[in-house]
């Protein structure tokens, strides 16, 4: 048997290709949207990919199963569990297989078993795997997608705060508690293998560690401590992170199907600054992925600051509007890698890009903002001649914040500017000083400019101001 691990951490998005070898065959559990790696796998090893098994549909990212039946003819082995609101459509001419709890199907000497695990979304299932090519005839581990994860478990509460389907985080948080009964019914020496790791918002406390066993996580993860229903629900649903708005979009492209990679227009060039201005002027969306030191220091008005590192994602997809065309500011040798890690999450509007450097050398007028360090705000803030901003998250405002600080988490800012205290400089402030460096990029695009981003953010705060 070959299983493999992919990880996207930019998603913290787990994906396994398993094979049997002997028929030189081989599925993808929960494939991400850029199949490439996958048939170079495969290439490599010399078998066919026969199958793509979704766990569930999935809202962070856009699932690659659709690609893998356009360019090699798999199998989508989908769940056919839920009500009519969580199946799968436009599946004509795809070959696909509906799959209930307790269904098998055999991938050469592999044996799949389906098991529903509702909770985090109505239709999620698991899959057990079990290895006949020797002398196993019991399942060695499970995919469990994001029903369970190493330390955690998947939140219920997506489809009430990311697609608005009031009532659904209560009864989730029910059925996530049945689901758990049966995991631990399971035998301890399996494996699990997550959909997902640290960073993900698909739950609150999940683990690094690639992955775990039913035992381990029966002893140790927070969420198997619980005989009791309701404080088990009152534990689950206490503490879990803003959920990005594009999570509601994925839920809808995963559900109906996107557009093709092969089907999107190739991406142009823009030339110089005067199209860039002229652009903004249009009131067309504009990314700058320069580091935030180098964006500080001048930039083109009305642009927004989202550095291409691992968060790109998460923040493209907090403030990005899907409907708008979208314009790039980047270092060009990064193209290629910028629009895989947009796409992921289905931003496929990408109409054109600039060379940053090329751009901003021909720039007639460049505007820039302020980094002060804790020591220099602290005058200012104690006397109240400043307004301080805080764009952490709840949990963290929560758990200590700046005397008089407004909340605004960053991702939500551009729809709640209406609320700012403008009549006081603003000084800007997160945990370490890269999301409130975002956020002073939309505040910026959105016409207020009296403000100064707080260097190191409540972290240095709290070193250098609170514990002298």
């Amino acid at each position: 048997m070959l299983l493999r691990y992919f990880y996207d951490e930019k998603l913290a998005h787990a994906s396994y290709v398993v094979g049997c070898q002997a028929k030189g065959e081989m599925v993808i559990i929960d494939p991400m949207r850029n199949i490439e790696p996958y048939l170079a796998l495969a290439e490599k090893e010399k078998m066919q990919i026969v199958g793509a098994l979704e766990t569930h549909i999935h809202a962070d990212f856009v699932a690659g199963s659709r690609e893998l039946a356009d360019r090699v003819g798999t199998t989508m082995y989908i769940s056919d569990e839920g009500d009519a609101d969580w199946k799968y459509q436009n599946l004509e001419g795809i070959p696909h297989q509906l799959l209930k709890d307790g269904d098998e199907f055999t991938i050469g000497n592999l044996i799949f078993k389906v098991m529903h695990t509702p909770g985090h979304t109505p239709e999620s299932i698991s899959f057990l795997l079990t290895d006949r090519g020797g002398v196993a005839d019991k399942p060695m581990g499970i995919f469990t997608g994001d029903f369970v994860f190493v330390g955690d478990i998947g939140r219920p509460d997506l489809l009430e705060k990311a697609a608005g389907i009031q009532g659904t985080s209560l009864s989730g948080a029910k059925a996530m508690f049945k689901s758990l009964e049966h995991f631990k019914a399971l035998p301890d020496y399996m494996q699990i293998w997550p959909a997902h790791g640290a960073g993900s918002a698909c739950g609150k406390a999940l683990g690094a560690v690639p992955s775990s066993t039913v035992g381990y996580e029966k002893q140790f993860n927070w969420a198997m401590q619980f005989d009791d229903e309701q404080k088990f629900i009152d534990a689950l649903l206490d503490g879990q992170p803003e959920p990005p708005y594009y999570f509601a979009v994925m839920k809808s492209v995963n559900k109906v199907g996107i557009e093709l990679l092969k089907n999107l227009p190739p991406v142009k060039v823009v030339e110089n600054y005067e199209e860039i201005t002229q652009l903004l002027a249009d009131g067309k969306q504009v990314i700058d992925t320069r580091p935030a030191e180098d964006f500080s220091q001048g930039f083109i008005a009305g642009t927004l600051n989202i550095p291409y590192n691992n968060s790109l994602t998460n923040w493209a997809g907090w403030l990005v509007d899907y409907t708008k065309p979208l314009y790039l500011l980047i270092n060009p040798s990064q193209l290629d890698d910028i629009l895989i890690a947009l796409r992921s999450i289905g931003i496929d509007n990408v109409v054109g890009y600039g060379d940053v450097t090329k751009v901003l050398e021909e720039a007639t007028s460049l505007d820039s903002y302020e980094n002060i360090t804790p020591l220099e705000a602290k005058p200012f803030i104690e006397s109240e001649k400043v307004h301080v901003l805080d764009v952490r998250n709840q949990t963290e405002y929560d758990a200590g914040h700046i005397a008089n600080a407004q909340h605004i988490m960053v991702g939500t800012l551009a729809g709640r500017l209406d609320e700012l205290q403008t009549n006081k400089k603003i000084v800007v402030q997160c945990q370490g000083g890269a999301r409130s460096a975002i956020a002073v990029s939309v505040l910026k695009a959105n016409g207020i400019h009296d403000i100064v981003n707080l260097a190191g953010g409540y972290m240095a705060w709290q070193q250098e101001v609170v514990k002298k």
